[in-house]
C-alpha cells in the first residue's frame, strides 16, 4: 500500500530510451522562428534522409505526398496559436512507396520551451493500410449485397418466361439460385489454399449456368473456349469479373432480354489469352458516361493486379464486346 507521500515514480533517461526505440517512435524539436527541425536517427530513418544536425521544415515538406502538403503545412503553421495537443496524420514519399506517418505535439506556450516546440512522429502504415482494407472489403460486400439481390429479381423474370405453372416456376427458380450460391462460392478464395486447378471453361460453365435460360429457351448462353487449366488465384479473380459482367448484362444487357445471347470465346497466341464477352439481341446499349463505379473499379483491379493484363469494353450497336486479354503464364497461379 502506498503512503500518501509517496512521489510518482521518475524514470532513468536510458530506461525511456528504450522504451521509445521499443515503441518506433522518432523525437523532434522544431524552432518556431527559423522553421527548422532537429530529430533523432530514428526521426531521418523514418524520413528516407541521411541524419545531420538540423533539416528545415521546407526540406521534409519536399517528401510529403502532394495530396497531404498544403494541409500540413497549414497544420504545422496553426500550432503557433493552439494551446494544448494536436495531431495529424500524412504520408510521406519514399521513392514510389508511400509511408503514412502520424505527428503528435504540443502547441502554443503549453509545449514552447526556449522558443522550441517538441512532439514525435510515428510510422503508422500498418494500420491505415488496415483501415483501407476494411473500407475496401465493406465496399465490396456492399456492392456484392446490391447486386445479389439485383440478380435474384433478374433471374426471377427469366425463369417466369419459361414456366407456365408456379409449380415449375418455383423448382427453376431454386435450382437458378442453388446455382449462383455455387458460382458464388467462386467469387472468394478458399480458406488455407484449400482446392485445385479448374479447366477454364468448365469453371464459365458453372459461374454462367444460373443466367441461362431453361427448356425452350435454353442454350442462349454459350461458352466455346481453349481447353486449359488455371489456378486457384486466376480462378477467384476471373470468377469476380465474370460475375460482375453477368451482373450489368442481367440488369442492362442481352440477358435483360428474352431474345438475347452471349457468347464467351477465347483467341490465343504464345504469350496471351483474350477471352472475348460477346452479347447480341438485348437493348441498345451505351458507353457509361463515367465508368468509375464500385462495380467498374472492382473489375479493373481483379483483372490489372491480380490477372496481371487488361480488359477493353466495345460498346457497339448490336451489344456489348468486352475483351480480357491476359498473360498466359499468370493463369496457373
Amino acid at each position: 500500500m502506498t503512503s500518501a507521500t509517496s512521489q510518482p515514480h521518475r524514470w532513468p533517461s536510458q530506461d525511456l530510451r528504450r522504451a521509445v526505440e521499443a515503441a518506433g517512435i522518432a523525437l523532434w524539436t522544431w524552432d518556431v522562428d527559423d522553421d527548422s527541425f532537429t530529430m533523432d536517427e530514428r526521426g531521418f530513418e523514418l524520413w528516407g534522409l541521411p541524419w545531420r544536425d538540423r533539416v528545415t521544415f521546407e526540406e521534409l515538406s519536399a517528401h510529403i505526398h502532394p495530396a497531404d502538403r498544403d494541409r500540413v503545412r497549414a497544420a504545422f503553421s496553426a500550432t503557433r496559436g493552439i494551446a494544448g495537443g494536436y495531431e495529424t496524420d500524412f504520408r510521406i514519399m519514399l521513392g514510389s512507396e508511400a509511408r503514412w506517418i502520424a505527428s503528435r505535439g504540443r502547441g502554443e506556450d503549453v509545449g514552447i520551451v526556449g522558443r522550441s516546440m517538441f512532439g514525435i512522429f510515428l510510422d503508422v502504415t500498418g494500420r491505415k493500410q488496415a483501415e483501407e482494407g476494411h473500407e475496401l472489403l465493406a465496399g465490396e460486400m456492399s456492392h456484392r449485397v446490391k447486386n445479389l439481390l439485383a440478380i435474384a429479381t433478374g433471374l426471377t423474370h427469366i425463369t417466369s418466361r419459361s414456366t407456365s405453372t408456379t409449380a415449375d416456376m418455383a423448382r427453376e427458380l431454386t435450382q437458378r439460385l442453388s446455382a449462383l450460391g455455387r458460382a458464388h462460392d467462386l467469387v472468394r478464395p478458399l480458406p488455407g489454399g484449400q482446392g485445385t486447378a479448374a479447366l477454364l471453361g468448365d469453371l464459365l460453365s458453372v459461374l454462367l449456368a444460373p443466367y441461362d435460360d431453361l427448356g425452350a429457351f435454353s442454350g442462349r448462353i454459350r461458352v466455346a473456349v481453349e481447353r486449359m487449366g488455371v489456378g486457384e488465384a486466376t480462378a477467384t479473380s476471373l470468377a469476380l469479373v465474370i460475375h460482375e459482367l453477368a451482373t450489368n448484362s442481367l440488369k442492362y444487357g442481352a440477358l435483360s432480354s428474352g431474345t438475347g445471347t452471349l457468347d464467351v470465346t477465347t483467341e490465343t497466341t504464345d504469350t496471351e489469352l483474350a477471352l472475348i464477352w460477346m452479347e447480341r439481341g438485348g437493348p441498345p446499349v451505351e458507353a457509361p458516361p463515367a465508368p468509375n463505379g464500385f462495380g467498374s473499379k472492382l473489375v479493373h483491379r481483379s483483372v490489372s493486379k491480380q490477372l496481371g493484363g487488361a480488359i477493353e469494353y466495345d460498346w457497339s450497336v448490336d451489344g456489348l464486346i468486352a475483351t480480357l486479354r491476359l498473360d498466359r503464364e499468370r493463369l496457373a497461379l
